[in-house]
């Protein structure tokens, strides 16, 4: 849904504003555990772009009869039209992260862990724009939360009637993601959820929704026998955040020294804490010297008294 004369998309306003949201949520996370305030801009520089790459890479590459059955080759980077993939976003993202990291020497797993929860908000926040864009919904349904879809919808089914109310899928998720973000934090409490563990249990959270959303959409999606293509990768996720979780946890069974990789750590608070330390002792070494010096001369005039006629 545009806005006015400027061609804003909702859906795009929506995705910038879970960026926002995901951005502050794990600069205060990683912040909280001894990383320089701000760090996480550095490496969302180098994440946001990938993950928005790689989303679309992604969905071309999943709808190949939207893009390479005699359209304009150029639609393919028509990023404005639509179609945008959240599994090739946390791929290209994940590389962006990677990048990140590596040139402000935080672990990638100190990272990936901050960003879990953050993570799972920004997708709510995403999903907003399925509903002002009306897409993305699922089966029919007669609960009482059913969605109007207008008939003049491209994608609505064949078939059905004027008023049929489908399942709002893109609200099960937004509620499915709020519900993980809060299940992390509260792991987190319970749980050493270190060293790659948060965003494994975000791996298995997500996936496992998705995969069950992803089931009773009715949207045109690509076919592996019989299942469509992101339940495959949903499976995939989960399978993915499994071995992380069991791999880090055989691993690493203490809590992390520091979100830096050894050598690369922040020395700002240290850097702070030593100036202090070094100008009270300066302080210090220039009174007990003008000390000596009142003394000396006080010594000094008591002789010349006493030794006067």
């Amino acid at each position: 849904m545009p806005w006015g004369i400027l061609p804003i998309q909702t859906y795009a306003l929506c995705i910038l504003l879970g960026i926002i949201l995901a951005v502050m949520i794990t600069s205060r996370r990683l912040t909280k555990r001894g990383a320089e305030p701000g760090v996480v801009l550095d490496i969302a520089l180098w994440a946001v772009p990938l993950g928005i790459i790689g989303a679309r890479i992604y969905h071309v590459l999943t709808h190949p009869n939207d893009y390479f059955a005699g359209q304009e080759w150029w639609r393919v980077f028509a990023i404005w039209e639509g179609g945008n993939a959240i599994y090739g976003s946390l791929i290209g993202g994940a590389v962006g992260v990677w990048i990140g990291c590596r040139m402000t020497g935080i672990r990638f797993w100190s990272f990936a862990d901050a960003l879990a929860p953050g993570l799972l908000v920004a997708q709510a926040a995403g999903r907003l724009g399925n509903w002002f864009n009306h897409e993305l919904y699922g089966l029919p349904t007669d609960l009482p939360w059913g969605l109007e879809i207008e008939s003049t919808n491209p994608a609505f089914p064949a078939g059905l009637a004027e008023g049929t109310l489908f399942h709002p899928t893109f609200l099960y998720e937004i509620i499915w993601n709020l519900a993980g973000a809060a299940l992390i934090i509260l792991l987190e409490r319970r749980i050493n959820l270190r060293w790659g563990r948060a965003l494994a249990v975000y791996l298995i959270w997500y996936g496992a929704g998705r995969a069950f959303f992803e089931s009773i959409r009715v949207d045109p999606s690509e076919m592996f026998l019989g299942i469509r293509s992101n339940v495959w990768a949903s499976f995939a996720a989960i399978l993915v955040g499994i071995v992380i979780f069991v791999v880090q946890s055989r691993r690493h069974t203490g809590d992390e020294p520091s979100p830096y990789v050894p050598g690369r750590e922040w020395k700002g608070r240290d850097a702070e804490v030593d100036s202090d330390e070094t100008e009270s002792d300066s302080d210090s070494l220039d009174d007990g010297v003008e000390g000596e010096n009142i003394a000396g001369k006080t010594a000094a005039t008591s002789s010349s008294r006493s030794t006067s006629p």
